[in-house]
């Protein structure tokens, strides 16, 4: 016989509630909610009574987690705003939506307590595994290997070797980049990158600068390092122009330089692409499109970069884990700002 509920102050009635009403333990009410053979009818029917006396609802992700996996997945990312978050994450929803598996996004926003916080909240949810989304390429700290899904890192590659990251190969841009100048005639190239201390900068300058190198073609002055703007770019250009005049191609470490380059050439007289071929990293059709030639570029492919992290995850999830880290292939994509010599 369950006994007169007490008042629980207007929240929402728990299963300690309905355990302490119908004298069992939490266990054993969990027990009989869910149907289980190992409690006895009599004692099943007393908790029923309790749950309804006490209009209680059972907490659907538990429920599911009782019956197998919650078939959700976390997006953490640390820079929703960021113009490289949306398409891998776009990516990434889509795969995970052929598979009808619904998708948390979290953003923290590049604060790493707010990042623990999604992350506990996420596992509290009983996600069935993690991707996480860096906002720039440089390695990142690993969520750690106690957790008890499975995680896939994109863009950012974890520190941790164990962990699986999915990354654009910005050497291999660069090695693009370097490769169509060279098709195209041009054998006086410059290089005028962004922040020095962005992983993408770097590796985009060494990968042109190898394929400079086994060509047997010297860079025009070494590259020059500054910011992701079209503002540098044009007083990158101005002071490439005063110092090396003949030169007939510039690789930009992204669209935006590339634009402010155009602009100062345009204003010196040089003809983009007939005396100076540019091109820039990204391919951020805003820009890239807009551009007057339009902006030859090398697009990192970051949808693509999403799913391949999805798939990875359902495969992890699926047991199937790997590790390590694994660069995927840009693309060039050929537009009006080069053009071979005549």
């Amino acid at each position: 016989m369950v006994q007169p509920a007490e008042h629980t102050a207007g929240r929402p009635a728990t299963l300690n509630d309905v355990a302490r009403l119908a004298g069992v333990s939490p266990a054993t009410a969990s027990k009989a909610l869910n149907g289980r053979s190992q409690v006895r009818e009599e004692t099943r029917q007393r908790v029923i009574e309790a749950a309804e006396q006490l209009s209680f609802r059972p907490n659907p992700v538990a429920r599911s987690l009782q019956a197998g996996p919650t078939r959700t997945v976390g997006l953490l990312t640390g820079d929703l705003e960021g113009r490289f978050s949306i398409p891998i994450l776009m990516g990434a929803e889509d795969a995970f939506g052929a598979g009808e598996l619904a998708v948390l996004l979290c953003d923290a926003r590049g604060d790493a307590i707010r990042e623990r916080h999604h992350v506990r909240a996420l596992l509290d949810r009983r996600v069935d595994g993690l991707i996480v989304v860096g906002s720039r390429t440089d390695p990142r700290p690993s969520l750690g290997r106690g957790l008890p899904v499975p995680v896939v890192y994109a863009y950012a590659p974890s520190e941790d070797p164990d962990d699986l990251s999915i990354v654009p190969d910005n050497v291999d841009a660069g090695r693009t980049a370097a490769r169509h100048l060279l098709t195209c005639g041009r054998n006086r190239i410059a290089h005028i990158s962004g922040d020095p201390t962005y992983a993408a900068g770097r590796d985009r300058v060494r990968g042109a600068l190898e394929v400079l190198a086994e060509a047997g073609v010297a860079p025009v002055g070494e590259a020059r390092f500054g910011e992701w703007s079209e503002g540098w770019g044009r007083a990158a250009t101005v002071m490439l122009l005063d110092q090396h005049p003949e030169v007939d191609a510039i690789v930009c470490g992204n669209d935006q330089i590339a634009r402010g380059a155009i602009d100062i050439l345009r204003e010196r007289g040089r003809v983009v692409p007939d005396d100076v071929a540019v091109m820039g990293f990204d391919d951020w059709k805003v820009i890239t499109t807009a551009s007057r030639p339009p902006l030859t570029s090398v697009d990192m492919q970051l949808e693509h970069l999403g799913r391949v992290a999805a798939r990875a995850l359902s495969a992890a999830i699926a047991g199937q884990r790997r590790s390590g880290t694994e660069p995927q292939p840009c693309r060039l994509v050929i537009r009006g700002s080069t053009a071979p010599l005549a």
